[in-house]
């Protein structure tokens, strides 16, 4: 992204490829000359994530039982192509899943994918790092406790119907399959391959729109990790676009209205944690919405 590499989180998880699907989609548009959420950004946002999503619902799945086509929905010239079917000024509707190389005839998904996970992201005093997301499904994952530890219930994150219309659906559950999850742990290096930043974050399948939106505060407005972690939130999963309730950003309602977005208010439920590698040190940042600090030894 830019002169940036940004690294995630391989299939089955969703979140590595559609946060780097979205971000190469939008650097058609130098979000830099935006202030933070200006509108036309948050519109840009919007409709790139509406693409990102398409894809994901219909090829991310456990790469050991059905073809990925990660290379082919990375493609720079795939994301510019994609990145064309994005009006400056009008929401696009509900995206269709494009056609990247390597892609084979599958449905889109159908998953019930809940809000309940952990992230914590660590730099070491020897420039170690980890960016890692943890979840067990529901708060208390299935409610069943085996030698202290929950069990999850990762089972809804598989498709509710295996096939649409007779067509195969790519998460489909199968035994031994691992579910599409959305995690997003991501790391992103300089040019010359030194750490940048480490984030990521809970919060369901609107962990990609986190952790894509706190990586374009960092990177094009210039913003420390803790400002870029309090923006007032705002995320489109290829359906209504949401703002985040009691922030200003609910202000941008009837202009987004005016471009044909349908718009929802709510709580956003993120919990971002971000460590930024600076020329002194490092800078960190903890989302105020959940639990969580930052320390430093």
């Amino acid at each position: 992204y830019h002169q940036f590499n940004v690294c995630g989180m391989g299939p089955p998880s969703s979140g590595g490829v559609a946060v780097i699907q979205t971000l190469g989609q939008l650097e058609s548009f130098e979000l830099s000359q935006f202030m933070p959420n200006d509108p036309q950004a948050v519109h840009l946002f919007t409709q790139s994530s509406r693409l990102a999503f398409a894809d994901r619902n219909k090829y991310i799945a456990d790469d050991d039982f059905v073809n990925v086509p990660v290379n082919g929905l990375l493609d720079k010239r795939y994301l510019a192509s994609r990145a064309q079917l994005i009006s400056k000024n009008r929401d696009m509707g509900r995206a269709v899943a494009g056609q990247p190389s390597g892609s084979l005839i599958q449905a889109e998904d159908l998953a019930y994918e809940m809000p309940s996970t952990s992230h914590i992201a660590i730099v070491d005093g020897e420039g170690n790092a980890i960016s890692m997301t943890t979840s067990i499904e529901m708060a208390f994952g299935s409610a069943v406790m085996v030698e202290g530890f929950l069990l999850n219930n990762q089972l809804t994150d598989f498709s509710l119907r295996p096939n649409s219309n007779g067509v195969l659906i790519a998460n489909r559950i199968e035994p031994l399959k691992r579910p599409r999850s959305s995690m997003a742990p991501t790391m992103v290096f300089n040019q010359d391959n030194s750490l940048k930043l480490v984030v990521g974050s809970p919060g369901g399948s609107r962990i990609i729109n986190y952790v894509t939106q706190t990586i374009i505060g960092v990177l094009d407005w210039q913003l420390d990790p803790q400002t870029a972690i309090n923006l007032p939130k705002v995320t489109n999963r290829n359906k209504v676009t949401t703002l985040e309730k009691q922030t200003d950003i609910v202000d941008l309602k009837p202009l987004l209205e005016s471009m044909g977005h349908k718009v929802s208010i709510r709580n956003l439920n993120s919990g971002l944690h971000v460590i930024e590698v600076i020329d002194n040190g490092l800078l960190g940042g903890a989302d105020p919405r959940r639990e969580g600090l930052v320390l430093a030894q």
